[in-house]
């Protein structure tokens, strides 16, 4: 069981996405979205990556492990989404 207590909180990031999504619904107005998931995963993978690997010194190892995935993934998403 994880201590909650070693975790940041969640809420204001939560609650950023949640704004976000409710504007990008708005303006759709009457249009339909088909791929709303795919769009948020596009635009959130990339910056998130970048930044980790930024906060550890692109760290690899240690960027995976914040992430919460294997190195070999991150490896794949660097690759994906053409960081250097």
């Amino acid at each position: 069981m994880t201590d909650k207590s070693t975790h940041p909180k969640t809420t204001p990031l939560a609650s950023h996405v949640r704004m976000t999504v409710m504007d990008y619904l708005e303006r759709l107005n009457d249009s339909e979205s088909d791929d709303l998931y795919a769009i948020v995963i596009r635009e959130v993978e990339k910056p998130m990556i970048e930044v980790t690997l930024e906060h550890v010194g692109h760290n690899q190892s240690k960027a995976a492990k914040i992430l919460g995935i294997s190195r070999s993934t991150l490896r794949k998403k660097i690759a994906q989404h053409h960081i250097s």
